[in-house]
């Protein structure tokens, strides 16, 4: 089983590999094109290629953007309904406890299970055995929840958050009852490169999860629409327009905020794969991380 699982992920890298090298070769195409379009001077760095790939220009024009690998991990997601495992890390506290079963109640066809002595790697295979889709770690720091890993299966990749500004359910007051809804989510302003990514997983770069619950009164009949998941950005400033019904939005909980810092191409017991994204020093401008 150890062996098929290598094989199987040496094989993925492969593809991977021969997907970077045909975005590389299609870019220098796209570079040329429309160099030789608006009539200026084919890039120094490309004079040689251009030569090499001049033949292979007229046979270009109708070729799409090459796809990956990468972009695809989720692609059967309308075809089969996920499968998720949500865990915590050792020795959790109650409050991580309680967030932990909360957000069972927010993702779809989810279950719970204590880490007690297991190592991730034993997770992760048993995750493998049983056909799990994805597996949400949930960690903390001195009882107040402050991390979350998404790993996803077989071969990931994995993507590390740092939550932020966390108010559990029973945190709030009056909360409504939690709808058995499938999420519907909401991407504003995810158009860099990054930004798509994180969305095949805004504004302030972040994303702001809220659990609120739309309640209207119409003809003294009381009809209920979850929106559970929402990941938009401005959350606050969502308008709910008033056609002579009265209109409620009620917050059920859980609310945090999450930042990405970090994407591997792999899953969450590799040490060594690869680093697909990392926050650094130099992308902590929002201009600068618009160009990822």
């Amino acid at each position: 089983m150890i062996r098929k699982n290598t094989r199987l992920r040496r094989e993925y890298l492969y593809k991977k590999s021969l997907e970077s090298k045909e975005r590389t070769i299609f870019d220098r195409k796209q570079r040329i094109k429309e160099a030789i379009e608006k009539g200026q001077p084919i890039p120094t760095e490309l004079r040689n290629a251009g030569d090499e790939m001049r033949s292979d220009l007229p046979f270009d024009q109708a070729q799409a953007e090459p796809s990956t690998h990468a972009d695809d991990e989720y692609s059967r997601a309308g075809v089969f309904d996920p499968k998720i495992l949500i865990t915590t890390s050792r020795d959790p506290s109650s409050r991580l406890q309680q967030f932990s079963k909360e957000m069972r109640l927010v993702f779809p066809n989810s279950q719970r299970i204590n880490r007690g002595n297991h190592v991730m790697k034993e997770i992760v295979e048993a995750c493998r055995t049983n056909e799990v889709s994805d597996l949400i770690i949930l960690h903390e720091h001195r009882g107040k929840p402050d991390g979350m890993v998404v790993c996803h299966f077989p071969y990931g990749p994995t993507a590390y958050f740092s939550l932020h500004n966390v108010v559990l359910r029973h945190d709030i007051k009056d909360q409504g009852t939690v709808s058995e809804a499938f999420p519907h989510l909401i991407f504003d302003n995810f158009n860099s490169k990054l930004g798509n990514r994180v969305s095949s997983t805004s504004q302030d770069t972040e994303i702001r999860f809220a659990h609120p619950l739309l309640l209207s009164f119409l003809d003294n009949q009381h009809l209920e629409i979850s929106i559970p998941g929402n990941t938009s950005s401005n959350l606050g400033h969502h308008v709910f327009v008033k056609t002579g019904k009265d209109v409620e939005l009620a917050e059920v909980g859980p609310r945090f905020e999450l930042r990405a810092y970090e994407i591997r191409l792999g899953t969450v017991d590799l040490t060594d794969a690869d680093v697909e994204w990392q926050l650094s020093s130099f992308t902590r401008t929002a201009g600068k991380r618009a160009e990822l």
